[in-house]
Protein backbone atom coordinates (compact mmCIF):
# COMPACT_ATOMS: atom_id res chain seq x y z
CA UNK A 1 0.00 0.00 0.00
CA UNK A 2 2.81 2.40 0.94
CA UNK A 3 4.60 1.55 -1.96
CA UNK A 4 1.80 2.13 -4.41
CA UNK A 5 1.28 5.69 -2.50
CA UNK A 6 5.21 6.23 -3.29
CA UNK A 7 4.64 5.20 -7.31
CA UNK A 8 1.55 8.03 -7.98
CA UNK A 9 3.88 10.46 -6.40
CA UNK A 10 6.99 10.15 -8.80
CA UNK A 11 6.87 12.79 -11.43
CA UNK A 12 4.84 16.25 -12.67
CA UNK A 13 2.14 17.09 -11.56
CA UNK A 14 0.08 19.20 -14.79
CA UNK A 15 -0.18 22.14 -12.42
CA UNK A 16 3.89 21.98 -12.55
CA UNK A 17 4.21 21.11 -16.21
CA UNK A 18 2.06 24.63 -17.04
CA UNK A 19 4.04 26.79 -15.08
CA UNK A 20 7.03 25.21 -16.65
CA UNK A 21 5.56 25.45 -20.26
CA UNK A 22 4.73 29.21 -19.42
CA UNK A 23 8.08 29.91 -17.68
CA UNK A 24 9.72 28.84 -21.18
CA UNK A 25 6.83 30.58 -23.24
CA UNK A 26 8.26 33.74 -21.52
CA UNK A 27 11.72 33.52 -21.59
CA UNK A 28 11.00 32.50 -25.39
CA UNK A 29 9.17 35.70 -25.78
CA UNK A 30 12.11 37.69 -24.19
CA UNK A 31 14.87 36.22 -26.15
CA UNK A 32 13.11 37.02 -29.42
CA UNK A 33 12.45 40.63 -28.81
CA UNK A 34 16.13 40.97 -27.43
CA UNK A 35 16.94 39.38 -30.95
CA UNK A 36 14.58 41.42 -32.79
CA UNK A 37 15.72 44.71 -31.39
CA UNK A 38 19.62 43.81 -31.99
CA UNK A 39 18.67 43.20 -35.52
CA UNK A 40 16.32 46.71 -36.02
CA UNK A 41 19.26 48.26 -34.35
CA UNK A 42 22.12 46.42 -36.51
CA UNK A 43 19.15 47.52 -39.71
CA UNK A 44 19.25 50.88 -38.69
CA UNK A 45 23.00 51.21 -38.49
CA UNK A 46 23.60 49.82 -41.99
CA UNK A 47 21.02 51.95 -43.58
CA UNK A 48 22.58 55.10 -41.90
CA UNK A 49 26.16 54.05 -43.08
CA UNK A 50 24.96 52.93 -46.50
CA UNK A 51 23.19 56.68 -46.90
CA UNK A 52 26.58 58.65 -45.38
CA UNK A 53 28.33 57.04 -47.75
CA UNK A 54 26.26 57.54 -50.47
CA UNK A 55 26.53 61.11 -49.79
CA UNK A 56 30.00 61.48 -49.04
CA UNK A 57 31.00 59.52 -52.29
CA UNK A 58 28.50 61.96 -54.41
CA UNK A 59 30.43 64.86 -52.33
CA UNK A 60 34.35 63.39 -53.56
CA UNK A 61 32.97 62.97 -56.84
CA UNK A 62 31.72 66.76 -56.98
CA UNK A 63 35.41 67.67 -55.87
CA UNK A 64 36.97 65.70 -58.85
CA UNK A 65 34.63 66.79 -61.32
CA UNK A 66 35.62 70.21 -60.36
CA UNK A 67 39.60 69.27 -60.16
CA UNK A 68 39.55 67.73 -63.28
CA UNK A 69 38.06 71.13 -65.21
CA UNK A 70 39.57 70.78 -69.13
CA UNK A 71 40.33 74.78 -70.52
CA UNK A 72 40.08 74.12 -73.72
CA UNK A 73 40.36 76.50 -76.36
CA UNK A 74 36.79 77.95 -77.70
CA UNK A 75 35.52 75.57 -75.60
CA UNK A 76 33.72 76.94 -71.90
CA UNK A 77 34.42 74.42 -69.21
CA UNK A 78 31.38 76.12 -67.07
CA UNK A 79 28.53 76.94 -67.32
CA UNK A 80 25.94 77.44 -64.12
CA UNK A 81 21.79 78.65 -65.70
CA UNK A 82 20.59 78.84 -62.32
CA UNK A 83 19.19 75.64 -62.62
CA UNK A 84 21.79 73.42 -64.01
CA UNK A 85 25.70 72.93 -63.63
CA UNK A 86 27.52 71.99 -66.88
CA UNK A 87 31.63 71.36 -66.97
CA UNK A 88 33.89 69.91 -69.40
CA UNK A 89 36.24 67.67 -67.55
CA UNK A 90 39.00 65.52 -68.47
CA UNK A 91 39.46 62.14 -68.29
CA UNK A 92 41.08 60.46 -65.62
CA UNK A 93 42.34 57.59 -67.37
CA UNK A 94 42.86 58.94 -71.38
CA UNK A 95 43.08 62.28 -72.73
CA UNK A 96 39.38 62.20 -73.82
CA UNK A 97 37.15 64.82 -72.28
CA UNK A 98 33.52 64.41 -70.37
CA UNK A 99 30.36 66.82 -70.20
CA UNK A 100 29.06 66.28 -66.99
CA UNK A 101 26.02 68.22 -65.33
CA UNK A 102 24.77 68.98 -61.88
CA UNK A 103 21.02 69.61 -60.94
CA UNK A 104 18.60 69.68 -58.44
CA UNK A 105 15.61 68.14 -59.57
CA UNK A 106 12.16 68.20 -57.61
CA UNK A 107 10.16 64.59 -56.88
CA UNK A 108 7.44 64.78 -54.41
CA UNK A 109 7.73 60.75 -54.03
CA UNK A 110 11.15 61.34 -52.45
CA UNK A 111 12.47 62.18 -49.04
CA UNK A 112 12.90 66.17 -48.73
CA UNK A 113 10.82 66.59 -52.30
CA UNK A 114 14.02 66.35 -54.77
CA UNK A 115 17.12 64.57 -55.83
CA UNK A 116 20.83 65.96 -56.39
CA UNK A 117 21.56 64.25 -59.42
CA UNK A 118 24.61 63.90 -61.86
CA UNK A 119 24.72 63.36 -65.76
CA UNK A 120 27.73 62.18 -67.46
CA UNK A 121 28.81 62.19 -71.42
CA UNK A 122 31.02 59.11 -73.05
CA UNK A 123 34.46 59.53 -73.55
CA UNK A 124 35.43 62.23 -76.74
CA UNK A 125 37.77 64.24 -78.40
CA UNK A 126 36.31 65.42 -81.33
CA UNK A 127 35.24 68.61 -81.09
CA UNK A 128 31.62 68.12 -82.87
CA UNK A 129 31.07 65.13 -80.13
CA UNK A 130 31.52 67.76 -77.35
CA UNK A 131 28.87 70.33 -79.12
CA UNK A 132 26.52 67.49 -78.71
CA UNK A 133 27.32 66.57 -75.53
CA UNK A 134 26.91 70.29 -74.12
CA UNK A 135 23.42 70.56 -75.89
CA UNK A 136 22.84 67.33 -74.55
CA UNK A 137 23.35 68.08 -71.01
CA UNK A 138 21.39 71.12 -71.57
CA UNK A 139 18.58 68.88 -72.43
CA UNK A 140 18.63 66.81 -69.61
CA UNK A 141 18.83 69.43 -67.02
CA UNK A 142 15.71 70.68 -69.08
CA UNK A 143 13.74 67.27 -69.51
CA UNK A 144 15.64 63.87 -69.20
CA UNK A 145 14.39 61.66 -71.73
CA UNK A 146 15.78 58.34 -73.31
CA UNK A 147 18.84 60.26 -74.53
CA UNK A 148 20.20 61.04 -72.06
CA UNK A 149 19.21 58.58 -69.36
CA UNK A 150 22.07 56.49 -69.61
CA UNK A 151 24.30 58.93 -68.52
CA UNK A 152 21.99 59.68 -65.59
CA UNK A 153 22.25 58.95 -61.82
CA UNK A 154 20.92 59.92 -58.28
CA UNK A 155 23.47 60.91 -55.64
CA UNK A 156 21.43 61.77 -52.33
CA UNK A 157 17.59 62.97 -51.61
CA UNK A 158 18.14 66.83 -51.17
CA UNK A 159 15.26 69.44 -50.17
CA UNK A 160 17.79 72.01 -52.04
CA UNK A 161 20.75 73.44 -52.98
CA UNK A 162 22.64 76.43 -53.48
CA UNK A 163 25.69 77.56 -55.12
CA UNK A 164 28.19 80.48 -55.20
CA UNK A 165 31.39 81.22 -56.35
CA UNK A 166 34.20 83.36 -55.18
CA UNK A 167 36.06 86.07 -57.48
CA UNK A 168 37.74 89.35 -56.12
CA UNK A 169 37.74 88.39 -53.01
CA UNK A 170 34.60 87.40 -51.99
CA UNK A 171 31.79 85.11 -52.30
CA UNK A 172 28.85 86.02 -54.64
CA UNK A 173 25.21 84.06 -56.60
CA UNK A 174 27.07 82.66 -60.05
CA UNK A 175 24.53 85.01 -61.54
CA UNK A 176 25.22 88.11 -60.11
CA UNK A 177 27.62 90.58 -62.20
CA UNK A 178 29.97 90.63 -59.07
CA UNK A 179 31.09 86.96 -59.86
CA UNK A 180 32.62 87.97 -62.99
CA UNK A 181 36.05 88.84 -63.55
CA UNK A 182 36.40 88.69 -67.21
CA UNK A 183 40.23 88.57 -68.06
CA UNK A 184 42.14 87.46 -71.20
CA UNK A 185 40.71 87.06 -74.69
CA UNK A 186 37.36 85.85 -74.11
CA UNK A 187 36.88 89.07 -71.70
CA UNK A 188 34.24 90.58 -74.27
CA UNK A 189 32.00 87.59 -74.08
CA UNK A 190 32.41 86.26 -70.64
CA UNK A 191 28.49 86.32 -68.85
CA UNK A 192 28.15 85.80 -64.66
CA UNK A 193 27.18 81.93 -65.85
CA UNK A 194 29.94 80.67 -68.04
CA UNK A 195 32.84 82.41 -66.05
CA UNK A 196 35.39 80.18 -64.53
CA UNK A 197 35.41 81.00 -60.86
CA UNK A 198 38.36 80.59 -58.36
CA UNK A 199 36.20 78.79 -56.02
CA UNK A 200 32.70 77.30 -55.79
CA UNK A 201 30.58 77.10 -52.84
CA UNK A 202 28.13 73.97 -52.25
CA UNK A 203 25.23 74.75 -49.80
CA UNK A 204 23.42 71.16 -49.77
CA UNK A 205 19.98 70.95 -47.74
CA UNK A 206 19.71 67.53 -46.32
CA UNK A 207 16.39 66.02 -45.64
CA UNK A 208 15.28 64.14 -42.04
CA UNK A 209 17.06 61.17 -43.21
CA UNK A 210 19.71 58.74 -42.21
CA UNK A 211 22.71 61.14 -42.97
CA UNK A 212 21.46 63.35 -41.14
CA UNK A 213 19.54 66.85 -41.48
CA UNK A 214 20.13 70.42 -41.83
CA UNK A 215 22.63 72.36 -44.38
CA UNK A 216 25.61 70.90 -45.56
CA UNK A 217 28.37 72.98 -46.82
CA UNK A 218 31.18 72.18 -48.89
CA UNK A 219 33.92 74.88 -50.02
CA UNK A 220 36.10 73.84 -53.16
CA UNK A 221 39.15 75.90 -54.57
CA UNK A 222 40.72 75.92 -58.26
CA UNK A 223 43.70 74.35 -57.64
CA UNK A 224 45.73 76.65 -60.06
CA UNK A 225 44.09 79.68 -58.12
CA UNK A 226 47.58 82.00 -56.83
CA UNK A 227 45.68 84.51 -55.15
CA UNK A 228 45.07 84.59 -50.81
CA UNK A 229 42.71 81.42 -49.98
CA UNK A 230 39.17 82.87 -49.08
Amino acid sequence: MQQRLKQKQIGFTLIEVMVAISVMALMTLLAWRGIDGMLRTQSGLQERSDSIRTLQSGLAQWQTDLDQLAELQGSPSWDWDGKVLRLTRRSAMSQDVHVVAWTWRSDASRTGGGDWQRWQSAPMRLRSHWQSAWELARQWGQTPDDSTRAGHINIHPLTSWQLFVHRGGSWANPLSSDAVTPVGQNAATATPGSTLPDGVRLVLNLPNGPAGVGLLTLDWIRPTFSGSTP
